[in-house]
């Protein structure tokens, strides 16, 4: 019997001050044509699958399409792997996880900078293992290009998700968190502080918690290994995905969950 698939649309609206991420309902399994056809390329033109996640070519998402259709989870925040193995920095990088925010964020820039600090310390509070650092000199020349930063914070005029970022296994010319501002601030209980926490979430490894069986619905794919109990109000948990929180605050699991990896 083949499993069934969720197919996110990925739209990201705003209304009434609140933002929602639209989804389709579970469905048989789609064909790689039609998951292709319904996927979105983003202005890196980089695939984006799970609401939030780029991948690069046609390759990687043929090889996302694989796992997302292969066998079930045999284990019960959760950490992404490739190819069995935990997708998470060296011990040595999480300490360092350096980051410019580009000036071409306009007037929105000193707020899109203290959204990203604001996000990064509830990383860095749970784990002393974790440490990001904006280097503000390279805001002024800040794309996935500049070898001055791991990673740059850019921003994107879509409308299909608020914010993506990128995952430790990802290649430096795609390593980016793109963001759109009009969406970031005006996304009603999500404040940009806990949308942002969400996505450094992914630079450090996590995965969406609603991919877990428990969810009972927005399956993405099996690439993963739990390091924690099924958590509802996870901050990697999207509430529109039968989670129990209504805005992206991280919880005493998500805690453990990256002290499991990356040390207390």
């Amino acid at each position: 019997m083949k499993r069934a698939a969720t197919v996110l649309t990925l739209a990201a609206t705003v209304s009434l001050g609140a933002a929602s991420v639209g989804y389709a309902g579970v469905t048989e399994e789609p064909t790689y044509q039609d998951f292709k056809s319904q996927t979105l390329q983003d202005a890196d033109q980089q695939y984006i699958v799970n609401g939030d996640i780029p991948v690069s070519g046609e390759k990687q998402l043929r090889e996302f399409y694989q796992g997302m259709v292969s066998p079930g989870q045999d284990n019960q925040l959760i950490v992404n792997t490739v190819y069995g193995k935990d997708d998470v920095w060296t011990a040595t990088q999480a300490k360092n996880l350096t980051y410019c925010v580009s000036t071409k964020f306009g007037t929105d820039h000193d707020a899109v900078a203290a959204a990203m600090a604001s996000g990064a310390a509830q990383w860095e509070a749970a784990s002393s293992g974790v440490n990001f650092t904006h280097v503000a000199a390279q805001d002024g020349k800040c794309t996935t290009r500049n070898s001055n930063v791991l990673f740059s914070v850019e921003p994107t005029n879509t409308t299909s998700y608020i914010a993506r970022a990128f995952f430790p296994s990802t290649p430096k010319r795609s390593r980016n968190v793109l963001v759109s501002t009009n969406q970031l601030f005006n996304a009603g209980s999500w404040t940009p502080s806990n949308i942002l926490a969400h996505e450094l979430g992914h630079t450090l490894g996590f995965r969406h918690e609603h991919t877990r069986p428990e969810a009972g619905t927005c399956f993405e794919d099996n690439n993963w290994r739990p390091l924690t109990p099924y958590d509802s109000a996870s901050i990697m948990h999207y509430p529109q995905c039968n989670g129990s929180s209504d805005d992206l605050s991280m919880t005493s699991t998500d805690r453990d969950g990256i002290r499991s990896v990356y040390g207390s």
